[in-house]
């Protein structure tokens, strides 16, 4: 054999060697995805229907998670991505389940005063879950109901600041009773509706009178006692960050924004800075603001989605940003109820 064959023979063992190992690292690795999809699917109870759905869904997995360390690996952004319950979703599939319907908002947002506009007190920073006006994250679940979990937190903080009373109030009224008008409880809703609702209603009752239950029934509130009232709610300026300081500097309030992006998503810590647009598709509610140790101005804001998500169910979204109508248009549509 001559040094030609020879070295032709070892080129040959080498590549067969090579392959083998990358063989073997991508079953390794399809098998720790694997054991990953079925330690998450234990996590968060998540039971297919049969293998196929089972490998549609770990197809999905898989990409998520791809997307997700990928993003953390270039470490060029201020926040960090996490795996959580919509890790087996598509972008689309998560964008229908949050319920908030922007079309109809336009059309009746009201023409309300907006009382703290002269408002010269405006602290550097607020946390209003330090002045225990803040009920613990709740999870909306499967149900597209984020427009009565945002008004309800909302009606929470309000109800501590008149009353001194902080108590956890019923979003499943909302959802089983506010029928009449544009809201459609797990099919979607806004929070004005919602105001407009409770204050005819003469108020809410609390949510161990009438519990959560993650799917629209039929009203049952006949024989309740209401346990906290409004007097109506106002809107904050549309597209202006300054006026919505303003008034989250006096109470939580009811905010809608664009969460359809993977990124925003899977949000796990950090001041997020995007990316996202203004297709409004989900609520929730602003209690607070303040600056990172870096200097980024940031909302503080509350959702519906448990506290697996995001920083024990709260998100950091820069403030005061370049577009008018804020990061994922959260200064174009937000309201606040009035005691």
């Amino acid at each position: 054999m001559d040094s030609k064959t020879i070295c032709l023979f070892f080129l040959f063992v080498l590549a067969a060697i090579s392959s083998l190992t990358e063989s073997r690292k991508s079953f390794q690795e399809a098998s720790l995805l694997a054991r990953q999809h079925d330690e998450w699917m234990g996590q968060y109870g998540r039971v297919y229907e049969n293998d196929v759905e089972r490998q549609e869904r770990f197809n999905i997995f898989k990409e998520n998670i791809a997307h997700i360390e990928s993003f953390n690996r270039a470490a060029d952004k201020p926040y960090k991505l996490g795996v959580n319950q919509f890790a087996d979703l598509t972008n689309e599939e998560f964008k229908a389940r949050n319920g908030y319907r922007t079309r109809l908002e336009s059309k009746v947002t009201s023409k309300s005063l907006f009382k703290y506009k002269n408002n010269s007190f405006i602290p550097s920073k607020v946390d209003w879950r330090n002045e225990g006006v803040v009920t613990p994250v709740k999870n909306q679940g499967t149900c597209g109901c984020c427009w009565a979990f945002s008004a309800v937190a909302a009606m929470e903080g309000i109800t501590m600041i008149k009353t001194g009373q902080l108590m956890s109030l019923s979003e499943q009224e909302l959802i089983d009773c506010d029928v009449n008008g544009p809201n459609k409880g797990c099919r979607g809703g806004y929070m004005n509706s919602a105001f407009d609702f409770i204050q005819n209603n003469d108020g809410l009752t609390t949510e161990s009178n009438y519990p959560y239950v993650e799917s629209s029934g039929t009203c049952n509130n006949l024989n309740l006692v209401s346990a906290a009232t409004i007097t109506g709610h106002e809107d904050v300026p549309t597209n202006d960050e300054k006026a919505l300081q303003k008034a989250v500097a006096k109470q939580p309030v009811s905010v809608a924004m664009d969460a359809g992006n993977s990124n925003f998503r899977f949000y796990s810590s950090g001041v997020y800075t995007g990316e996202c647009g203004t297709d409004l598709n989900h609520a929730v509610t602003a209690v607070g603001y303040g600056v990172d140790d870096n200097g980024t101005k940031y909302w503080l804001i509350k959702n519906s989605w448990g506290t697996s998500w995001g920083e024990e169910g709260y998100i950091r979204m820069e403030r005061f940003i370049e577009a008018k109508e804020g990061l994922c248009g959260i200064a174009m549509i937000a309201s606040y109820p009035t005691a």
